[in-house]
């Protein structure tokens, strides 16, 4: 009994020295192997772009981020050591370049383009987001996928896509094969709007709005219109913003959405109505509307801007991985070739009217 005793009394001493080996602390992965190569990734896609200045910058940066993943001497690093530094370029970078995309617009340009004009914009935008949510849902697509491709095209391409993604919480791979498709789809824009113009009787200024209100990602419109002449080029990036600035009415519909699945599981997080990068992107609206910015500052947002998205993009296509989209291929390529229509006969349309 005694030596129980003792044992007793010398167990306060001796537990502390084994807590440390029972509760080992978990280290945090680290992000620097990601991010350095979605800088990589930047770099490559901006080289592509000066070499070929028809090629959008942001549209190398998703086909490089592809290709990265599928190099047999990249492809462990980018499933591996990279992805936390990809991931958090995928979401935190394509926030703050998002936040800088408003600086692009201002009130006052939107309003000069007219109420028919305005009008006929949101028809296009409701008319291409619910024709293809609901194609999609038809042919059978999984996740969120529907919502995604209807997201880029209806909007802004893959920004569109990152911002509606963040507030759903998509899966990464249904985000990364849309930003795929998008990215395909306003490629191909590039080369086959153009030779539409004269067949369908458009002029300069109706060509540019028929661009704008058609074609997905930002660069894409601009590559597209230049063609044209200036006068088409301004008129396709003011609607083109114009759509833009809906992204906010959107994202704020998609966290009602959220909110409302969300009372079904009482430990899912409710987000906030208007999530914190959408407030800045209006915030930035604000800002450039009052005119109180140089034009050299603004062009220097507009650098950052597009170094952050195509960072982002990077990731974002490090993340599609070919093999797996072959169960889902031929749906998705079919869901982006009718929604592609959709919105170019709808847009097509609305000009003749205005």
């Amino acid at each position: 009994m005694a030596l129980l005793g003792d044992r007793a009394r010398t167990a306060p001493t001796t537990a502390p020295a084994t807590t440390p080996a029972a509760k080992p602390t978990a280290r945090r992965p680290s992000r620097l192997p990601g991010l350095a190569l979605a800088a990589l990734g930047v770099v490559a896609a901006s080289t592509v772009h000066l070499l070929l200045p028809g090629v959008p910058m942001l549209t190398a940066a998703v086909v490089l981020g592809i290709a990265t993943a599928h190099l047999p001497g990249a492809r462990g690093l980018v499933r591996g050591a990279a992805r936390p530094g990809l991931t958090l370029a995928a979401k935190r970078l394509m926030r703050l370049g998002i936040v800088l995309l408003g600086l692009k617009l201002a009130l006052s340009d939107v309003l000069g383009l007219g109420w028919a004009t305005l009008a006929m914009v949101v028809c296009v935008v409701v008319a291409t987001f619910f024709g293809t949510v609901w194609l999609g849902r038809r042919l059978g697509l999984p996740g969120d996928q529907p919502v995604l491709v209807a997201t880029g095209y209806s909007i802004c391409g893959a920004s569109a896509i990152g911002a509606v993604s963040e507030v759903r919480g998509s899966d990464e791979e249904d985000v990364a094969t849309s930003v795929a498709l998008v990215t395909l789809c306003g490629t191909l824009a590039i080369a086959v709007l153009p030779l539409l113009q004269a067949p369908l009787g458009l002029d300069a200024g109706q060509f540019g709005r028929w661009v704008g209100a058609g074609v997905h990602d930002v660069g894409q419109v601009v590559a597209t219109a230049q063609t044209a002449g200036p006068e088409a080029l301004g008129q396709a990036v003011l609607v083109k913003l114009l759509r833009v600035l809906m992204l906010a009415p959107l994202v704020a519909a998609m966290v009602l959405t959220v909110r409302r699945r969300g009372r079904l599981a009482a430990a899912e997080k409710r987000p906030p109505l208007v999530p914190l990068f959408v407030v800045g992107f209006l915030a930035m609206v604000a800002v450039r509307t009052t005119g109180l910015l140089p034009g050299g500052a603004l062009d220097g947002a507009a650098r950052i801007q597009e170094i952050l998205l195509a960072a982002a993009l990077f990731a974002l296509g490090s993340a599609v991985h070919l093999p797996s989209l072959t169960r889902t291929g031929l749906r998705v390529a079919a869901l982006g070739m009718s929604s592609w229509l959709v919105i170019a006969g709808t847009a097509y349309t609305g000009i003749l009217l205005t």
